[in-house]
């Protein structure tokens, strides 16, 4: 892969990412008290892995893409039910954008990327409470919609 397809991909995690931190602040919001600190673990978790992201935008000479100022979200979460498909949803959407990095990168970018995806996969699973033989394949994409900011269709999750 090139380095301009490397670039790409974590400009697309990237995007995923700031999606995660603000679907998570919509998570905490709603979420029951029993699984609060899960959700401020995972909501910490996508903010390590953005700030990361955007070091290595700036390391391959890119321009880090920048968080929307909202994003529409894929359902209403008007409950603590609805916080936790939220969460196990943003989980996929993020795992599917890190497989994308691990194909297009090598070494230890390569490497970090595997591991974001399975962190993912985990905390989906956790959310969920079952799993997907293959998370962040595309072949899964019937069943994940696209993210997409509420403002442009490249970042966040909606409807």
């Amino acid at each position: 892969m090139s380095q301009k397809q490397e670039l790409e991909a974590l400009q697309k995690a990237l995007a995923a990412e700031h999606a995660a931190v603000y679907g998570y602040g919509v998570v905490g919001g709603r979420i029951g008290e029993g699984r609060r600190a899960e959700a401020k673990a995972a909501y910490d978790a996508h903010r390590a892995r953005r700030d990361a992201l955007v070091r290595a935008v700036r390391g391959l000479g890119g321009t880090p893409v920048a968080a929307a100022a909202a994003y529409a979200l894929p359902f209403p979460v008007p409950d603590p039910a609805a916080a936790v498909r939220l969460a196990a949803d943003l989980e996929d959407r993020v795992a599917g954008v890190y497989s994308d990095v691990v194909r297009a990168s090598r070494g230890e970018r390569r490497s970090t990327a595997a591991e974001a995806l399975r962190e993912a996969a985990v905390r989906a699973v956790r959310w969920r409470g079952e799993s997907v033989a293959f998370p962040g394949l595309a072949e899964r994409a019937t069943t994940v919609s696209p993210a997409s900011p509420a403002s442009d269709s490249s970042a966040a999750p909606r409807a």
